[in-house]
């Protein structure tokens, strides 16, 4: 590989994980921001099964909150090259819960910790497109019981799709981490999954994090990550 990781591997088995840093040009905080929406509130209280379970009303009107911000952002130039990256062949993995991706054009992004979009029944387990404004009084349109909650991966609860991810990643040829910290987990697991199967490893981020990647780019990712992908396929 040159200066640009991922150069003359085959598209179709390059893994790519994206995190907060890739929606903060598009105005949505990163989870570490000091004055980002997370920092208002306790996370025990809003972003727990049992912090819903204590105070639905409050946990709703969270989620409420970060769906409105997540539909009035606008993808970035850093969703767009990712989208045609995807459409080459690629694997999107999102830790976020917003849909920029798929509104840049990606179309089988794997969202492993849930969906601001999506609704799920906590009583059957059903899913569905939720409504901009969600409350305790809405019934699951399947079910009927009042237990809709947001289809997010809170503390505690397992991220969707692991085995899914973990049998792309045993078959890349490149690992890349996008606005995503290498030393916090899954993203750290990922990168020593990756390095197991011989594949390069490869951090997009604003600044290193420390995490045991092959090699780093660093800089804006609407920036950079167009760059990377413009020769990645050879533009």
């Amino acid at each position: 590989m040159g200066a640009f990781g991922g150069v003359g591997v085959d598209i179709a088995r390059i893994v790519v994980l994206t995190g907060a840093g890739v929606s903060a040009e598009s105005g949505l905080g990163t989870f570490r921001d000091k004055d980002g929406l997370w920092t208002k509130y306790d996370l025990a209280e809003v972003a727990t099964p049992e912090g819903f379970a204590a105070d639905p009303g409050k946990v709703h009107d969270f989620y409420n909150a970060r769906r409105k911000n997540a539909l009035e952002a606008a993808p970035n130039k850093a969703h767009a090259a990712l989208a045609r990256l995807e459409a080459a062949g690629a694997l999107i993995v999102t830790q976020n819960v917003d849909d920029l991706h798929e509104r840049a054009g990606a179309r089988g992004v794997i969202h492993m910790h849930g969906e601001l979009v999506r609704g799920l029944c906590a009583s059957c387990g059903a899913t569905w497109d939720a409504a901009q404004v969600m409350g305790v009084e809405d019934t699951c349109p399947a079910c009927g019981v009042p237990a809709c909650r947001p289809d997010i991966v809170w503390f505690g609860e397992i991220p969707y799709h692991m085995e899914r991810i973990g049998d792309a990643l045993a078959e890349c040829e490149l690992f890349v981490a996008v606005g995503t910290s290498g030393e916090v987990y899954p993203a750290a697991g990922f990168v020593e999954e990756a390095r197991r199967v011989g594949a390069e490893t490869l951090e997009i981020n604003l600044e290193a994090t420390g995490g045991r990647f092959d090699r780093r780019i660093l800089g804006p990712a609407s920036e950079v990550v167009p760059a990377w992908v413009d020769k990645v396929l050879g533009q």
